[in-house]
């Protein structure tokens, strides 16, 4: 974490920038005092919503009944 005051944060906004987005963070100071802090951030996850693809997926009943003998010995490299 480095401490830069307000006239260096603006001469070098776009390095710090860079910088926060790389992770680091950085404080701006006024009059020596912590102002503000330049910080990268959080990945935001989408938010899951169960049942979102109800009525759009359709499963065959036979999905989980054994392969015929010939796709089998395909998949087998026979």
């Amino acid at each position: 974490m480095q401490t830069i005051n307000v006239h260096d944060a603006k001469t070098h906004f776009s390095r710090l920038v860079t910088a926060a987005s790389n992770g680091e963070e950085i404080i701006i100071a006024k009059a020596g005092k912590p102002a503000a802090r330049l910080m990268p951030l959080a990945e935001t996850k989408p938010v899951r919503r169960f049942g979102a693809l109800k009525g759009k997926i359709r499963i065959s009943d036979d999905f989980d009944a054994p392969l015929p003998d010939a796709l089998l010995a395909a998949f087998e490299g026979r």
